[in-house]
This record gives C-alpha cells, structure tokens and sequence, in this order.
C-alpha cells in the first residue's frame, strides 16, 4: 500500500524502515501534515501522522479528494484528528494504543528527581567549578503524596513507581484500577481533593473538551503552596497563563513539563538560530524551578519499535480489509 509518512524525524526512519521490510511503498517526508502540504500525499492510498500533525476537517476533504482511504497515526493520542469529519468521510482511522507507558512513566519521574533534587542547576554549578551546596536542598520522596490524574497503562506504571519510592498514591479517574487499590495502597479521590492533598501532581489523562484546561486558576488555588506539577500528556490539559501566574506567586513550587499547548511548530524543530515569538515559553524558561522538555517522554528504543509495528500492522490490516484491533471508535 503507498503510504505517505508525515513528520517523519531523522531518529525514527530506520524503524519504519525495519519494521515495514518493504511491504509497503512508504514516502517518508520531515515535511508535517498541514493544509499547504496534503498534495504531498497525491497517489497515496494511506497517510501516517505524528501527534503534531493537522489532521482537521479541510485538511481531511483534501486528503480524501486526492484518494487517501486510511490514516495511520504513530501515537496513542488523536485529538489532532477530526474523527466526525473522517468518519462522514468514511476514511479509516488507527493509532497506536500502547508503545510504552514505561517510557512516559519513566521520564515523569526523571523530571520529578530532577526538580526536587535541583540536578540541572547543580550540573550546571560543577561546569563553572562551583561545588557549593547552598539552595540545592531537596525533599525525600519516601511518604511523600503524589497525585495522579489519570491511571491508563501509564498512570499504573507511574503509581508502581512511586509506590516504589515509599509515596502515598492518590488516583483520579473515570474507571478505577482495583489493583492499585489492592496492591499499591493506592486511593481513588475527586479531582479537588487530589489537588488539596498532593504534594506531586501528575498528568496522565487524554485532552478532550472535559479535561482541557483541568489544570486551571481554580484548581491551582486548591493546591498546597510549594506543590510539584508534572505534564507528560497532554499540553492542553494546563492553563499556562494561570501556572505562570501561580509561579509567579510562588504557590506552584516546582513545575515539569514534556508537552506545551502551543508546540506545534515549536517542539521537534531547532529554533537556536531564530528569535523565540512565543511569549509564554519564554517566560518559563526564566523560572528556575521550570524544567521543559520538548515531548520526549517517548523516546526510547522500545517505544519507537513498537510504534513502528504497530503502524506496518495497521497498514497491513487496512491493505488486507482486516480489523487491528487498534480502530478509533467515531
């Protein structure tokens, strides 16, 4: 089947290339999906996005007037895919569900370790030959409460992590994990009382219209002052505006992100040569209790083997009129 891959990044070609064997005529573009660039996918029967990728109502029309039938998406997020435009338009739709969640569970708490335990600005102090231990106190994470919002495949990985660390699991979620209640000690509460109670907050909930901005002024104010807050989902799940502001503040003590609401175009890309126009990045990067990283949580060879498969599968089920397993329900 040709395929046209979008976003394709120079670390993730050779998987594709492993994991497809020369099934399917595959044209891998570092060009993203958008609506200036959908004749890129003329003659294709299938296209591949990544998770930056505009896969909205205009862009999908186009898509299908040039006869793209299938999209298979190298993520286990959609919300960049209008589903009820594809679905009227018949073109199918299939992700990859799970690549790794020890690889974003992983990275959550890396970027726990390395705010409580100031790394970065520690590292940084040796470079300059400063061995000095003043302000890089931490905390033990030992009886500490973390919060997560969110226990899927990754928030489960997270809480047996921490369980780890001796914390306290506080859960938030629409269907309850009973073996992390059973195992892990792990406690089901309302969003509020997360907030009230956690000293680490972490988000692991898909973006959607009733989680977008669950991370607000409101539910800020309800945090304890110092909290930690941690997103490697999704970044439209955090006002930035309102944690910019509780920073400022000095009621979010610590904050670590993998994923921003406004990255596309801004994450994936070297910037090091331009001027930065976005305001508010910008001033995140000023805070020193900030630490950023550009949507990396995934990045691990396991996960982009996985995410390789599963993408040659979904193709060769949608070549061979088969099911996946691995269809988004519109």
């Amino acid at each position: 089947m040709k395929t046209t891959v979008f976003s394709v990044r120079p670390f993730e070609k050779k998987y594709l290339e492993a994991a497809n064997t020369g099934k399917h005529e595959l044209l891998l573009l570092e060009t993203g999906l958008s609506e200036a660039t959908t004749t890129l996918a003329k003659g294709s029967e299938a296209v591949s996005l990544f998770a930056g990728d505009d896969a909205s109502a205009p862009v999908l029309e186009t898509l299908h007037q040039l006869g793209v039938r299938y999209l298979a998406l190298r993520s286990a997020g959609f919300n960049h895919v209008d589903l009820g435009k594809a679905q009227a338009l018949g073109m199918k739709v299939a992700r990859v569900p799970a690549y790794s969640p020890y690889a974003i569970a992983e990275h959550t708490v890396a970027l726990m370790l390395a705010l409580n335990r100031k790394l970065i600005r520690a590292n940084r102090r040796i470079m300059e030959l400063n061995f000095s231990l003043n302000g890089l106190i931490g905390f033990d994470m030992n009886e500490k409460t973390v919060g997560i919002a969110g226990t899927g495949k990754i928030g489960e990985v997270l809480a047996r992590i921490l369980y780890g660390f001796g914390c306290r699991l506080l859960c938030f979620d629409l269907e309850e994990n009973q073996e992390l209640v059973e195992r892990y000690d792990a406690q089901y509460v309302d969003l509020k009382t997360l907030c009230q109670q956690s000293d680490i907050i972490s988000l692991h909930v898909p973006l959607n219209d009733k989680t977008k901005y669950m991370i607000n002024a409101e539910s800020i104010a309800e945090m304890k002052p110092g909290v930690m807050l941690i997103n490697t989902s999704r970044g439209g799940l955090v006002d930035t505006k309102a944690v910019i502001d509780a920073l400022k503040k000095r009621h979010i003590g610590y904050l670590g992100l993998d994923v921003y609401e406004e990255e596309e175009g801004l994450f994936f890309e070297d910037h090091s040569e331009g001027i930065l126009e976005d305001d508010a990045i910008a001033r995140l990067m000023t805070f020193p209790n900030v630490l950023i990283t550009g949507h990396q949580a995934f990045l691990t060879e396991t996960a982009l083997e996985n995410i390789s498969d599963t993408t040659i599968f979904n193709l060769d089920c949608f070549e061979n009129g088969i099911l996946s397993g691995n269809e988004i329900e519109i």
